[in-house]
């Protein structure tokens, strides 16, 4: 009795194969982009191709092997055996991936193939787009709402004092909106490519002097950047990259504390690191810091002024140009923002 991992109810032909049509036939299964597993009614993996060697890390010399030995996941064994569930999608245990398992049936009688999609990355963006649509709506709802009472509020009979502080609150809000969609069209344009570069050569201490005279008004900003470092870039959008970063560090850093903006050439990167003395950001949120409308603290980050988009703006700034962003713990307390650009050869 031959092996038929699809279950009752969802049973396939499995095609006549001329004897001596070996595993040479599964071929053309090695440049296929999706991982393959060839597999007996002994769950031994007969053959895998090169992607799925990659993610499991199988060596050619290992097979044929058990299934559970190769993969180390026992989802991936259930998966298979219960092959009649088209696309079954399952999370790894011992690995972050997300995976779509489909069987069908292989060119041996009682062999399948299964071959698996990385989902992954799809899936995290997923959660991304969702998570954006509903941090747009939250960062909407207030300034809507304070425009709102401001209008039902200057329709009713009022002093001319009370008149010129709902006018006043009016136009605050009504400004807040215009920079949320001045960002995005913004984001928009970067990530759309329509945002020409213009390079030009301009030192290094000069452009981080000027932004920092730009926020000292408020907060005192501390510069020491190595001399002579010029740079190859755009300097409006360094420069505006580098203003996010000391405007956010000035937000979040208690009163009376100071910004500290340091600059140097390291390992072939001109390397600009901006240092707030406030609580910190624990490690988990780093990685996700730097997207659109993201809080660490959403009932503190309320309080606070601004589009929410500075440091997603940065980072794409500075993708633009061929650079990274960071960020990381302060020794001493605080948090380290940084952004680095190419060096010219």
């Amino acid at each position: 009795m031959s092996w038929n991992p699809f279950g009752g109810g969802h049973r396939r032909a499995v095609a006549e194969v001329p004897a001596g049509a070996g595993l040479s036939s599964y071929a053309l299964l090695e440049e296929v982009p999706l991982m393959a597993l060839v597999l007996d009614p002994r769950m031994l993996v007969l053959k895998a191709n090169r992607a799925a060697r990659d993610f499991f890390e199988i060596a050619p010399e290992q097979l044929p092997d058990s299934l559970i030995i190769l993969t180390r996941e026992l989802r991936v064994e259930a998966a298979i055996r219960h092959g009649g569930d088209l696309h079954a999608e399952i999370r790894l245990v011992h690995r972050p991936a997300t995976l779509e398992v489909t069987v069908v049936p292989g060119l041996q009688a009682g062999e399948v193939v299964a071959f698996l999609a990385d989902l992954t990355e799809l899936r995290r963006l997923q959660t991304v787009r969702q998570e954006f649509v509903a941090n747009l709506s939250h960062e909407l709802r207030t300034p809507i709402t304070s425009l709102r009472l401001a209008a039902e509020s200057l329709g009713g009979e009022l002093t001319e004092a009370a008149r010129k502080r709902f006018a006043g609150r009016a136009l605050k809000e009504a400004d807040h909106l215009a920079a949320i969609v001045d960002n995005l069209r913004q984001l928009a344009e970067i990530e759309a490519g329509k945002r020409a570069l213009r390079r030009s050569r301009f030192d290094l201490a000069e452009l981080v002097v000027e932004v920092g005279r730009r926020i000292a008004v408020e907060r005192e900003v501390k510069v020491e950047v190595d001399p002579g470092l010029l740079l190859h870039a755009d300097r409006e959008k360094v420069a505006q990259a580098l203003a996010n970063l000391v405007d956010n560090a000035a937000k979040f850093s208690p009163a009376g504390e100071v910004v500290e903006v340091r600059g140097q050439l390291l390992d072939g990167e001109y390397v600009v690191s901006v240092r707030d003395h406030g609580p910190g950001i624990s490690p988990e949120h780093w990685d996700r810091i730097f997207e659109r409308f993201y809080k660490v603290d959403p009932s503190r980050s309320r309080e606070m002024p601004g589009s929410g988009l500075g440091l997603a703006i940065t980072k794409h700034l500075v993708l633009l140009m061929g650079g990274r962003v960071w960020t990381s713990a302060a020794e001493g307390g605080g948090q380290v923002f940084a952004l680095a650009l190419p060096a010219e050869p």
